[in-house]
């Protein structure tokens, strides 16, 4: 199954919003915890170890992109 990076959610926004959501009231500890505990149980919904590799590099890069640009504008 290859990682699928397109929308695949009807309401996008609904979705981000409920995540945002989730967060509301958190400090950023519990904040982090949260984070890594939905990775987690949506990373076993996965259940494909290749895809979740294909992911893990796809944020590491965005993310890395972004500080890039960041210190460009800079």
């Amino acid at each position: 199954m290859p990682l699928s990076t397109n929308s695949n959610f009807a309401r996008p926004d609904d979705a981000f919003r409920a995540i945002v959501e989730a967060h509301r009231g958190l400090t950023e500890e519990q904040s982090a915890d949260f984070d890594a505990a939905l990775v987690l149980i949506l990373a076993n919904h996965i259940g494909d170890i290749d895809v979740l590799r294909e992911a893990i590099g796809l944020a590491k890069r965005r993310m890395i992109d972004g500080q890039q640009q960041q210190q460009q504008q800079q």
